[in-house]
């Protein structure tokens, strides 16, 4: 990140983030960000932004997603006490429950509001991507709502490992189509989806899952996710009696951890840390943690942090969780390491299941893989700040996570 910004520029960059004014109107936080896409898709785009900008903040609009979050989706989420983690740690540990969510994980918030953009926008088919197969799963359970045809691609590695989820998705009534080109994992699933949508602008809507892409998706996913930050900092305040001092959370795409992060900003006494998937090491294509190893560039669609080669080539990427495993990471993520904001850590494919299994054990709890990164920064970040108080984004449960896991931690157990 050296000489991306200076420090007056990260100081400008931060107030105007500190006041919401960011992303500006050519859809850029800072230098990241932009719209970078073929002239076929620039009129598409174009629209749903007239679109997102119509309807998004409009009173009705809001209101029917509220209750379509509270009376479906099961929100507002708990705030738990964990108080097992929090005698082992020597901290108080607080964890937002979005695991309890319809479907199973942060997800849902995104998916029934952009089903219902969608909609408002006339659209007669929705295809989306998926990688860990939630955002795939929330995808088709809000279509099926809303009465909405649903296509999701995904990645053929990752229908592999997630088979759980491969099969909710065509029982919810999905379509799901195994990408085998490319790295056949996350990213090809979005360039699958990006391909069908140019071929109808109009009539289909494409419902991305992660705050990535061009603008006005890492925007428009930013506002629908950070539901998960307004109800914790209310909750901290009426349970805890205070704001955390560190609010920790995994980021991939970066769509849970924006959302949680995203209330918090102007809180400038809570540190606010990310966790990435360091996967088996620092070497290229063996970890996805695109904010620690590596340099701006463009991918699918915007102008952000990705892993790539001393040639520019856009490098394949390794984790044990399938929904961290993206060479890309959402461009408000990359403004906020700028300006220093926020704090990218990483955690191993193996502290991760190991904070996992310590988190089945101590609470009776099973979160997902890509959730359990976040709770191995937490442990990292409690032994070196003793008494702190620390709230963990618990962005998804761990059910998909089963053949994975009946691979690694409970190999030779069963």
């Amino acid at each position: 990140m050296a000489g991306v910004l200076g420090a007056e520029e990260a100081g400008r960059l931060l107030d105007l983030e500190l006041r919401g004014e960011l992303p500006d109107e050519r859809g850029r936080f800072g230098p990241f960000g932009g719209r970078y896409v073929p002239e076929t898709l620039v009129p598409a785009l174009e629209r749903l932004e007239a679109g997102v900008r119509e309807h998004l903040h409009a009173p009705d609009f809001q209101a029917e997603f509220s209750a379509e979050l509270e009376s479906w989706a099961g929100r507002p989420t708990a705030l738990t006490r964990a108080t097992r983690l929090s005698q082992r740690w020597g901290a108080e540990v607080w964890l937002k429950r979005e695991d309890l969510a319809h479907t199973g994980a942060h997800k849902i918030n995104n998916a029934v509001g952009q089903a219902l953009l969608a909609r408002r926008l006339g659209a007669r088919r929705i295809v989306a991507e998926t990688g860990a197969g939630q955002h795939g799963v929330a995808s088709a359970a809000a279509c099926a709502r809303l009465g909405m045809p649903c296509v999701v691609y995904m990645g053929a590695i990752d229908t592999e490992r997630q088979a759980p989820n491969v099969g909710r998705m065509k029982l919810l009534g999905a379509e799901v189509v195994a990408v085998t080109s490319g790295d056949q994992t996350l990213r090809a699933a979005i360039d699958e989806a990006l391909r069908d949508w140019v071929s109808d602008p109009e009539g289909t809507y494409y419902l991305l899952g992660s705050a990535v892409g061009p603008h006005p998706y890492p925007w428009l996913v930013r506002e629908l996710q950070s539901v998960i930050g307004r109800e914790s900092r209310q909750q901290m305040l009426e349970r805890a009696g205070a704001l955390p001092d560190a609010v920790i959370a995994c980021v991939g795409g970066g769509s849970n951890a924006i959302g949680l992060f995203h209330p918090f900003v102007a809180d400038r006494s809570v540190a606010l840390i990310g966790i990435e998937a360091g996967g088996r090491g620092p070497g290229l294509g063996d970890n996805s943690a695109t904010l620690t190893y590596g340099r701006p560039g463009v991918l699918q669609g915007c102008y952000t942090m990705i892993l790539q080669d001393d040639n520019g080539q856009v490098q394949e990427t390794h984790s044990v969780s399938a929904g961290l495993d993206y060479s890309g990471v959402g461009p408000e993520h990359a403004l906020l390491m700028a300006t220093g904001r926020v704090r990218y850590e990483q955690a191993t494919d193996e502290e991760a299941l190991d904070a996992l299994a310590e988190c089945c054990h101590a609470e009776g709890i099973l979160p997902a893989i890509e959730t359990a990164h976040a709770f191995a920064g937490a442990r990292r970040w409690a032994r070196a700040n003793p008494g702190g108080r620390i709230l963990i984004g618990l962005s998804g449960r761990g059910d998909k996570d089963m053949p994975t896991l009946q691979k690694t931690l409970l190999k030779g157990k069963l």
